[in-house]
């Protein structure tokens, strides 16, 4: 093979490898459209909005390939529906082309319940819109907050903060409807524990202010009230006392001690 070669003169060889190289240029350049499929273009169909698994069998089935590179979630459509399509719909593509897919989650993702005591409804409502939950019902209790968020609730039971829970949940608000119109006499707690004396006063719908220790008390929820303000009675004029009237939704301030207080029988009345 090699003498074949050499045998000849070197101005032939040049003349030959010039032609071959010539030849596979051009063969080349020609068959480079076929390679590429240059001019060969398809028209993605526009799969948002059906489910994944029906999206990816019509786009394979146009020659397409898929891959389902992103996620996202929303209540406003059935779970694993496509959210996106790069290319878009429409579009006209070499055959082939990879379509990529953003696709809604069928299960909600976790997030932690904040806690909301407190704040104002609309603050409170916004507050949950941008965690991507929900507003459910909202109930009123007598309470000085006017439209303040006294519960949280979840299923109609409380939710504490921190307590993991899907995303698109429903919360309903306990809210405060401002102090009432009528009056009724201050209610004596004095006497009683800490304990006892919320459960008093959250029967007629007067709340619990400020908890003062009178001297080093541990046990707060057992300790003995020995001072409420407003008192039960008020003496304008020295020796006449006067029952002292409250509304719904006042709050009462206590002051606890671990030594129960002795007890005037004459500054008391009877319930």
């Amino acid at each position: 093979m090699f003498k074949f070669i050499t045998s000849k003169p070197l101005w032939v060889n040049i003349t030959v490898a010039l032609l071959s190289t010539t030849v596979l240029v051009l063969f080349f350049f020609v068959s480079l459209g076929w390679i590429t499929g240059h001019g060969k273009y398809d028209k993605v169909p526009n799969i948002v909005g059906q489910n994944v698994y029906a999206a990816i069998n019509t786009l394979e089935a146009q020659g397409f390939k898929v891959e389902v590179t992103d996620s996202v979630f929303t209540t406003a459509v059935p779970g694993l529906t496509i959210m996106k399509q790069i290319p878009d719909g429409d579009a006209l593509v070499k055959h082939g082309r990879i379509v990529f897919l953003t696709v809604n989650r069928s299960v909600p993702p976790k997030i932690e319940m904040p806690s909301l005591i407190g704040f104002s409804f609309k603050s409170a409502a916004l507050y949950l819109q941008s965690m991507g939950l929900q507003l459910g019902d909202t109930t009123y209790r007598q309470d000085f907050a006017k439209n303040a968020v006294l519960e949280q609730l979840f299923n109609n039971e409380p939710i504490n903060p921190g307590t993991q829970i899907s995303i698109g949940s429903k919360i309903s608000f306990v809210l405060g409807s401002g102090i009432g119109d009528s009056a009724m006499n201050m209610p004596d707690v004095v006497g009683l524990t800490l304990q006892a004396a919320r459960t008093k006063l959250s029967i007629v719908n007067l709340g619990v202010g400020t908890v003062v220790s009178v001297g080093e008390v541990t046990d707060t929820l057992n300790a003995f009230v020995v001072r409420q303000n407003p008192a039960i009675f008020s003496e304008a004029i020295a020796g006449q006392k006067t029952i002292n009237k409250v509304r719904q939704g006042t709050t009462v301030d206590l002051y606890i001690s671990t030594t129960p207080p002795v007890k005037d029988s004459t500054n008391t009345y009877p319930q």
